[in-house]
C-alpha cells in the first residue's frame, strides 16, 4: 500500500479549474520531485493534499485513510507536514519558541536535541526572533518546525528559492540526511539539479495535468527527456 495514493482529483479556485484528474502515489521512505513550469499547479498539489485547498471531486489516501475534504489541522495530526513557500513562521518568536510551539499538539515529538544536531545554525540562533534570521535561517527553522512533528510525510514547497548556492548546498545535504533516515519527502522545486539529487521519482505536471512519470536514474543518465516539458 503506498503512503499517498491520488487519483481523480480535481481542484478549482473559484470557477478556475487547476488541476485535472491529477493521479500520483507516493511509498513510504522515497524521495519524489514535482516539476513543471511555473503556474503548472505545483503548489496547488501541495495544497489539495494538505488541505489547506479543498479538492472538488477525487481520492487522496494518506496512510490508508481517506483524507480528501479533511481540514488541514487534521491532516496534520495524521502526520503530513507542509513547509510553504512563504515559510510562515513568527516573527515576533525566537527560533526555540518556534519549534516548540509547533511541536505542542504533535502525537509523536522529536526533541529538540534531535533538530539541533539536524540544524547546529539553529542551536545557535536559538534565541534569536525569527525577523532577525536570513532567508536561509528561515527556510532551516521552517524545515524543523514540521520534522518536530515527527511527520510521515514532509512535503516541501520551493525550499531553495531564493537561497544562496551554499545554503543551498547545505539544506540539501540535510534533505539527503532525512532521506537516508527513511524520511518521505514531496519535493516541489524549480532548482531541476538540486531536486534531480534528492529524488528517486519524478513527476512531470504542465498546465494541472500529469504528463510524465520519470524514475530519477533514468532522467540523470538523459537529462534530455525533461527538455521537451520544462525547456531544461
Amino acid at each position: 500500500m503506498s503512503l499517498i495514493a491520488v487519483s481523480g482529483l480535481n481542484t478549482y479556485y473559484g470557477d478556475s479549474h487547476i488541476l485535472f484528474d491529477l493521479a500520483l502515489r507516493i511509498e513510504a521512505n522515497e524521495v519524489v520531485a514535482l516539476l513543471g513550469r511555473n503556474g503548472a499547479g505545483k503548489s496547488t498539489t501541495l495544497k489539495s493534499l494538505m488541505g489547506i485547498v479543498t479538492p472538488r471531486s477525487g481520492s487522496i489516501r494518506f496512510d490508508g485513510k481517506e483524507i480528501a475534504g479533511w481540514a488541514s489541522h487534521a491532516i496534520a495530526q495524521a502526520g503530513m507536514q507542509l513547509v510553504p513557500e512563504d515559510r510562515r513562521i513568527f516573527g515576533s518568536l525566537n527560533v526555540e519558541e518556534n519549534i516548540i510551539l509547533a511541536g505542542l499538539t504533535a502525537p509523536k515529538r522529536w526533541p529538540l536535541a534531535r533538530i539541533y544536531e539536524m540544524f547546529p545554525r539553529l542551536r545557535e540562533r536559538r534565541t534569536s526572533r525569527g525577523t532577525d534570521l536570513s532567508g536561509g535561517e528561515q527556510q532551516m527553522l521552517a524545515i524543523a518546525r514540521a520534522l518536530v512533528r515527527d511527520p510521515k510525510i514532509l512535503l516541501l514547497d520551493e525550499p531553495f528559492e531564493g537561497l544562496a548556492p551554499i545554503i543551498v548546498r547545505d539544506l540539501l545535504a540535510t534533505c539527503r540526511t532525512l532521506a537516508e533516515a527513511g524520511q518521505t519527502i514531496l519535493v516541489v522545486e524549480q532548482n531541476i539539479s538540486a531536486a534531480m539529487t534528492l529524488a528517486d521519482r519524478i513527476y512531470v505536471l504542465n498546465n494541472g495535468h500529469m504528463v510524465e512519470e520519470l524514475a530519477a536514474p533514468a532522467v540523470r543518465a538523459q537529462p534530455e527527456v525533461l527538455h521537451r516539458h520544462l525547456g531544461v
